[in-house]
């Protein structure tokens, strides 16, 4: 199963990809993680990468279509992947089309995960961290004990800036902008499976299970 996740910020889409990981025994492959992974290991392209990185600048397409593709050829992907933060533009999904053509295989979906703002904002904006520890708690969905205060170490629990209302609302406008390309491009070639975000973690899987294994 070869798979693409799409969606914004706050939809669910590292909780859904752990099942499908579960389900299917394949890789979830975020683009930061490789680009960590190819650094680490210290291939080619990852010491490219690395050199973008200490300077704080983006790393160009081509150096990140190229640790894709040397992840893609790992035994662990033999079977499949969850590709999640790549591609983020149509030249990536280009890309990405000519890197598994060349491994004599395509895409079976494109799992496009949407909510409606007030959802994701209320998801989002209830997140609170704790300073010390870092422990991530949710003022609905997983409150701390006691208002403020780290149940594990009893540091203070904050609200970062970018999980604001106003901040969410502008990070979800920008992302639509730049995503609504990639999102036509892969309706065009029918691959796009569009998932209600909105429901419950066991009602979204059921959905993407079912666009899923309805493709078979």
């Amino acid at each position: 199963m070869r798979i693409v996740l799409l969606g914004p910020p706050g939809v669910g889409k590292g909780t859904q990809a752990a099942k499908l990981v579960e389900r299917y025994g394949i890789p979830h492959i975020s683009t930061g993680d490789a680009l960590r992974e190819a650094v680490q290991k210290g291939t080619e392209i990852g010491l490219k990468a690395k050199s973008y990185m200490e300077r704080g600048v983006l790393v160009p397409d081509e150096v990140v279509i190229g640790i894709i593709r040397e992840r893609l050829a790992q035994p662990d992907c033999e079977k499949g992947f969850i590709l999640d933060g790549f591609p983020r533009t149509v030249n990536q999904a280009e890309a990405l089309d000519d890197i598994l053509r060349s491994m004599g295989t395509d895409l079976d979906a494109v799992l496009y995960i949407t909510a409606p703002d007030h959802v994701i904002v209320e998801r989002l904006s209830g997140r609170r961290i704790c300073r010390r520890c870092g422990r991530v708690y949710h003022l609905i969905t997983m409150p701390p004990k006691k208002d403020g205060i780290c149940d594990v170490c009893g540091g203070e629990l904050y609200q970062r800036e970018d999980d604001r209302p106003e901040a969410i609302t502008k990070r979800l406008q920008v992302y639509r902008e730049q995503t609504a390309p990639l999102v036509d491009y892969y309706r065009g070639k029918g691959k796009l499976a569009e998932i209600d975000g909105s429901k419950s973690v066991d009602e979204v899987f059921s959905q993407i299970v079912g666009a899923l294994e309805g493709k078979r």
